[in-house]
């Protein structure tokens, strides 16, 4: 049975209340006003329930089809239909321009309206959940969700968040997996632009020869295969944000045809006589030296510096280890909720050796250690280091004679030992005093030939 709330305006109040009846009847919470005053303070107070306005075209206080944009502007995902005794075209017309749903003629409707109604609840309850999915993505990719609290990072964000709301280019430069998509994102999020797409394109991902026709699109008969008109991803972007990951790997030829999308706004499809134009704004994004590729001929002199009006150095993660733990603690928590598994936090030695590790792959290696560790690690216990990938082991291995670690080493197998013989052997005991994984104590105790 279909729920929602409805709001029915109308000063004919027989009709209006046989109209709540049925519409009750049907499984509707159903609000009645008999002007268009109360109809509008109605709609403001419940304007997040409201799937529908049925309204009166002629209302004691104003005419139905005038009506119809305050109804919009005060319930934007509530759909309108309204009801007339003497329909006419030109209302009729009028009111479908203006975003009615719908036109009935008092009268003649009853075997259609909740037909009508129906629809247009459905259709409501889909803006809303779109309107709620554009609301979650957004509080997602803001610079407030950002994981971490180093100086680094917020150097950089600050960086980003003085340029967002500006039209400006921007080119984010860092090691691959140091979250510049993410960066990107932001400064869409952030900018007079997050209503419109962010269209993000990894220009390594596509083979060279398909690139051109992907960004720029192409006229039906412009090479062997084009059947039809294609629109580019530069026209998919327009009025919103372009990002191009990975923008070294353009060839020079495209790179020359991009220069003029950036100075103009303008290009020319495959195939096409006529230029097209656009409205964008270019987020880049590379893990080279661009300048010294533009010194050596490898990129174009003239797109770097049009590219390179507001360049951010996003840093490595082994550059700003005070982030390592937060951001660890935040994969784990998702990727808990994912697998529906309880993991209550990480153990100490496993936060040590996530501490100490150098990230060569930075936070996308990080996102993908804990997602491993998440899938093997069992439910109801703090994520041991032994789910860790082998290379962290390596960090406790044991050292060569006469390095520095050695004192630290024999403190270690002393006081493993003497647990051991406190608790009589009782290795859960013992690695649960340790704060480690058991298999990491059998392993501790084989180096230390402690068994």
């Amino acid at each position: 049975m279909p729920t929602g709330t409805l709001l029915i305006i109308d000063d004919e109040t027989r009709l209006r209340q046989l109209l709540a009846q049925v519409l009750e009847l049907e499984g509707y919470t159903v609000l009645q006003a008999p002007d268009a005053h109360r109809g509008l303070e109605l709609l403001q107070q419940h304007a997040d329930d409201v799937l529908l306005v049925l309204s009166d075209v002629k209302l004691p206080d104003g005419h139905g089809v005038d009506l119809l944009p305050r109804y919009k502007a005060a319930a934007p995902d509530a759909e309108v239909v309204l009801l007339t005794a003497y329909g006419t075209i030109p209302d009729g017309v009028k009111a479908m321009k203006l975003g009615a749903f719908d036109y009935l003629t008092k009268g003649d409707f009853e075997q259609q309206l909740v037909v009508v109604v129906d629809r247009a609840a459905e259709k409501s309850r889909l803006k809303k959940r779109v309107t709620e999915l554009e609301r979650r993505v957004g509080q997602h990719y803001t610079f407030e969700a950002m994981i971490g609290e180093s100086p680094e990072l917020k150097r950089v964000q600050k960086l980003a968040q003085q340029v967002a709301p500006t039209d400006s280019t921007v080119l984010l430069e860092g090691p691959t997996g140091s979250g510049k998509e993410l960066f990107a994102q932001a400064i869409h999020q952030a900018s007079g632009r997050r209503g419109k797409a962010f269209v993000a394109v990894n220009c390594s991902a596509f083979p060279k020869d398909l690139l051109e026709s992907e960004l720029f699109g192409y006229r039906k008969g412009a090479f062997t295969g084009a059947l039809t008109d294609k629109k580019g991803l530069l026209e998919e972007a327009n009025g919103g944000t372009l990002f191009l990951d990975e923008i070294g790997e353009l060839e020079l030829n495209v790179q020359a045809k991009f220069l003029r999308v950036l100075e103009m706004q303008q290009f020319t499809k495959l195939g096409d006589t006529k230029p097209t134009t656009v409205n964008i704004r270019l987020v880049a994004a590379t893990n080279r030296n661009l300048k010294q590729e533009a010194a050596e001929g490898r990129f174009r002199p003239d797109l770097y510096y049009r590219l390179s009006v507001f360049t951010i150095n996003v840093p490595p993660l082994k550059d700003r280890p005070a982030d390592v733990l937060p951001l660890a603690r935040h994969f784990l928590q998702y990727f808990a909720a994912r697998l529906s598994k309880r993991l209550p936090g990480l153990a100490p030695e496993c936060l040590q050796l996530l501490q100490h590790y150098a990230w060569p792959g930075n936070v996308r290696e990080l996102k993908n250690v804990l997602e491993r560790a998440a899938i093997l690690a069992p439910a109801g216990e703090p994520l041991a280091a032994d789910f860790l990938p082998d290379e962290f082991h390596a960090l406790n291995r044991p050292a060569r004679p006469g390095t520095a670690d050695d004192s630290l080493r024999a403190l270690e197998a002393r006081h493993i030992g003497k647990l051991m013989g406190e608790l009589e052997g009782n290795k859960p005991e013992v690695a649960k005093r340790l704060g480690i994984g058991l298999t990491t104590l059998y392993r501790k105790l084989q180096e230390y030939e402690l068994e």
